[in-house]
């Protein structure tokens, strides 16, 4: 089932255990687009960051900033051979994660690393950023049972959330649909989804809410 949408490129964007993979790929199979993900399972600091974030979090930032960097490159150089295309994150969260979880020396040595590297990473022409309360986020990433994640910390999770909530109020680059994603199931409740496709097709400008819902 392919559905018409007027955009090109969407990016789904949210903490960790928010759902940003599942929604991807499901956009991706019912839209009949391109699917582009972070892979943070091949990232092989990843789980050493978890268990010791002091120690682990320089090398975890900088894997994540080449790929993701060689991955949109490598998006930008095809543009015109695939005409949609779906992403479960944004290049910015690099800079994002790297502000929460990097000491100031470390930071700036990222910041060096960032600013000399040739990014010319292509811009969404729709941003969806899922939100959920810490507790539900640690509640998924419990069911879900990676074991590199069970170090993982509500206090941690808190760090995160608030990230994202300071840089999506200030964000303006695309057209920006803000989903309370807390009570949605992509997986049983095929309403929905339906309901947030459409309200992705009516997001074509500025800054959106959808609360499928409401208390």
């Amino acid at each position: 089932m392919n559905i018409k949408i007027p955009h090109n490129f969407i990016a789904v964007e949210g903490p960790i255990g928010v759902g940003k993979t599942t929604l991807a790929r499901k956009l991706s199979e019912v839209l009949g687009s391109e699917l582009i993900l972070e892979e943070a399972e091949e990232n092989p600091f990843l789980e050493r960051f978890y268990q010791d974030p002091k120690s682990g979090a320089l090398p975890t930032q900088l894997y994540f900033l080449f790929q993701r960097a060689r991955q949109l490159q490598e998006v930008r150089q095809s543009d015109m051979f695939t005409p949609l295309r779906v992403a479960d994150y944004l290049m910015d969260k690099d800079r994002l994660f790297a502000r929460s979880t990097l000491d100031p020396e470390e930071l700036r040595l990222y910041e060096q690393v960032f600013d000399n590297l040739t990014i010319d990473a292509p811009k969404p022409d729709l941003v969806i950023y899922l939100q959920a309360p810490v507790t539900v986020l640690a509640e998924r990433i419990k069911k879900r049972g990676r074991r590199e994640e069970s170090p993982i910390s509500q206090e941690y999770l808190q760090t995160i959330c608030d990230a994202y909530t300071d840089f999506f109020y200030y964000y303006h680059e695309s057209p920006l649909l803000i989903v309370n994603a807390s009570g949605i199931d992509l997986v049983e409740n095929e309403k929905d989804f339906e309901m947030l496709l459409e309200q992705i097709h009516a997001t074509t400008s500025g800054r959106n809410y959808f609360n499928p819902h409401p208390v």
